[in-house]
């Protein structure tokens, strides 16, 4: 027996564009038709959305539900423990609007089982796509999550290892970071041969390569290499966090068509506050300079880490938004249809349209023109799935 859901009387932005129509007809998984009111075979029945707008659901392409955002260190392995945290983050993640999330790291394949169990209905949350465990040299970033490779071989051992647990994608770390003691965000981790190996490997098993990268020099091998998506391109040099920005590595990145998933969490916001305004800048213009070139970025946030929770996407978008000088449209795009084409799930979800599947965000006014809307959600379907803000 199908199950139909009519919303009528709304604002409907549908991931490119505001429409002229105003309901919205979801049947099961499905949305099966965007039209006008009088234009519903039984418009008696539909729900009276006044003052809404929906958009499709959110997409955050890079978190990590394994991590506790309270913690203020590097786990030393994964704790089962951590399982029903998990499932709780997804939840949260799911009432906040966010639908599909990219999973980019963890140590003993949890978020792979929770996929699963979400797909079968056994839980509430995003709809996601997982990597297992990264791919980094001997004592190198995240390396507590068992991804170490001391050269291609090994590497290639523990991308295969990935796949056999049915991985959606690889993620390898091209640079140090923050989170590991003793790595540095600046310092590429492997050669340009060896990041080469991995992503031709990868793309022989049909799955895409995101690289986490902060240092510009990892982010040249990454590009070098042909990664699908570069994690942070934070440009770190010897001054700091976008300090090296160079002009022929972007130029590298918009030849081989990489997306950018720059992390800007609600935490950014601290350059937006800070009196100086030195890193903001460089950050700003490195941006602009990717954009003006073509490349492509996503929103992501690397929830997980510390401070950074998983429910927070809204948020960041607005300060994505300040950071990157980007429109409102623009902001929404990269975590709704652009999200969705550079994640490989456009066919599925990202924007709004008959046959798609049913994620839609419901929110309490209108993002177009005020963008805070984003934060404010009224109730959210996963793939024809209500759950209440």
């Amino acid at each position: 027996m199908s199950n139909t859901t009519v919303l009528t009387n709304l604002r409907i932005w549908d991931g490119f564009e505001q429409r002229s129509e105003n309901s919205l007809v979801i049947r099961d998984q499905h949305i099966e038709a965007i039209v006008h009111h009088d234009d519903l075979s039984q418009p008696d029945q539909a729900r009276d959305c006044a003052g809404l707008t929906a958009i499709p659901g959110l997409i955050d392409a890079h978190v990590h539900l394994e991590l506790n955002p309270d913690d203020t260190t590097a786990p030393v392995k994964t704790n089962p423990d951590v399982v029903p945290l998990m499932a709780e983050r997804a939840l949260k993640m799911a009432r906040k609007g966010i639908t599909t999330a990219r999973d980019l790291g963890g140590g003993a394949w949890y978020e792979l089982a929770l996929r699963d169990q979400i797909a079968s209905g056994q839980h509430i949350g995003p709809r996601l796509i997982c990597s297992g465990q990264p791919i980094t040299s001997p004592q190198g970033h995240c390396h507590f999550w068992g991804g170490e490779a001391a050269d291609a071989e090994a590497a290639k051992a523990v991308l295969m290892r990935q796949l056999e647990h049915k991985v959606d994608l690889i993620k390898v770390m091209a640079t140090g970071g923050r989170l590991t003691q003793g790595s540095a965000p600046s310092d590429a981790q492997f050669s340009e041969l060896v990041l080469t190996e991995i992503v031709d490997l990868a793309h022989h098993h049909q799955r895409p390569v995101a690289a986490h990268c902060h240092g510009t020099e990892g982010i040249r091998r990454a590009a070098c290499a042909g990664v699908d998506t570069i994690e942070h391109c934070s440009w770190v040099g010897p001054e700091g966090w976008a300090s090296d920005y160079q002009d022929e590595v972007a130029d590298l990145i918009a030849a081989k068509d990489i997306w950018v998933s720059p992390t800007v969490n609600r935490g950014w916001q601290r350059m937006l506050d800070s009196t100086t305004g030195a890193v903001l800048g460089r950050v700003r213009s490195a941006y602009r300079n990717m954009m003006d070139k073509g490349i492509p970025m996503v929103a992501s946030t690397d929830a997980g880490i510390p401070g950074v929770f998983h429910d927070e996407l809204a948020h960041a978008l607005v300060v994505f938004a300040k950071i990157a000088e980007l429109t409102n449209t623009e902001v929404l795009q990269s975590a709704t249809s652009s999200a969705a084409l550079a994640l490989g799930v456009s066919h599925l979800t990202g924007c709004l349209a008959p046959g798609m599947e049913a994620d839609v965000l419901l929110l309490d006014g209108d993002p177009l023109t005020e963008l805070d809307a984003i934060t404010r959600p009224v109730e959210t379907y996963l793939r024809g799935r209500c759950v209440a803000a």
